[in-house]
């Protein structure tokens, strides 16, 4: 399995992570447990979480995807198995939220608690925060970095311009710089990172990690009507997709996978895995069956029929 590197920091990574998003919410702890053992025993070693996770269900108030991963480090003693990432930035009630350099220094002690380790390999910046400077966020991670608390640093959800701005200040300002970036980017979700932020992401040499890689499930293809939502957990996210354009994805890879003998899971990751940008997709698994069509992408190249067919269903 080829390595990639995370933008210049050294850290090398396999070309599938694990997003943590499912852990304590669609998988429980021992379910969990197995899905990161099978992940890791694989050769991946990418697994993504973030602090506010999974704070969008009932009950939950965030930092439950954490404790998970922080338990099976724990039980496990893999931690020197796995690229370990986690994010902070958004809210997790109560004022906690966005990217002051105070915030960030509460933010990343919780977070190594939950996850009981002493470092976290990649740490990123979950959304921009407008309302603090861009040079006082990227002082408080360069300090992390520096105090080995962190090894290398990341964005989420940022804008070309907005990152553009953080890499001109921490060059300006000789900081430590973002290493990647977590674009919303799959083959139903193109148009905000295609174009500019690619381009830049490109020209600076950052590792893209792009979240939603199967777009919450639609790209599987289990998701065709309106009933085959019904009391999944992802309904919501699922159902916005049902569109024209959206039927004639499902369509191109029904066509692809059936000429190729795969999955459209399988079809879609390898779609992304071939994107010239692109480091690692991130994908989550709740069943071992699941598991094993994400890591048959990492195995396959698709040829130029049918990349060209999925470039046109997706435009």
């Amino acid at each position: 399995m080829q390595m990639r590197e995370i933008g210049r920091s050294g850290i090398q990574v396999a070309p599938l992570a694990f997003g943590g998003n499912v852990f304590g919410w669609t998988l429980d702890e021992k379910a969990s447990f197995a899905m990161l053992d099978a992940f890791v025993d694989a050769g991946f070693n990418l697994v993504d979480s973030a602090d506010m996770y999974s704070s969008w269900v009932p009950g939950h108030v965030g930092g439950e995807s954490e404790t998970v991963l922080g338990n099976w480090i724990a039980q496990s003693g893999k931690r020197d198995r796995i690229v370990l990432a986690t994010k902070c930035g958004k809210s997790m009630g109560e004022g906690r939220s966005g990217l002051s350099a105070r915030y960030i220094e509460q933010a990343v002690e919780a977070s190594l608690k939950r996850l009981q380790t002493d470092y976290i390999d990649l740490y990123q910046a979950h959304a921009p925060d407008p309302a603090t400077p861009i040079e006082e966020t990227m002082d408080a991670f360069d300090r992390l970095v520096r105090a080995g608390k962190v090894r290398a640093l990341g964005a989420s959800n940022y804008s070309a311009d907005e990152l553009s701005q953080a890499l001109g200040a921490s060059r300006k300002h000789h900081l430590m710089r973002f290493e990647s970036l977590q674009p919303l980017y799959n083959l139903y979700d193109r148009a905000d990172y295609e174009g500019g932020l690619a381009e830049l992401c490109a020209q600076e040499g950052l590792a893209v990690l792009p979240f939603f890689a199967l777009a919450s499930g639609f790209l599987t293809g289990k998701y065709r009507k309106p009933e085959d939502l019904e009391g999944q957990a992802r309904a919501g996210m699922v159902a916005s997709k049902m569109t024209d354009r959206g039927v004639a994805i499902l369509q191109a890879l029904d066509q692809v996978s059936e000429r190729l003998g795969l999955s459209p899971a399988t079809v879609a990751i390898a779609w992304l895995l071939q994107r010239p940008t692109v480091t690692a997709p991130i994908a989550s698994a709740t069943k071992p069956e699941h598991f094993e069509s994400l890591v048959k992408a990492t195995q396959v190249e698709l040829d130029a029929e049918a990349i060209s067919l999925l470039d046109s269903a997706s435009a």
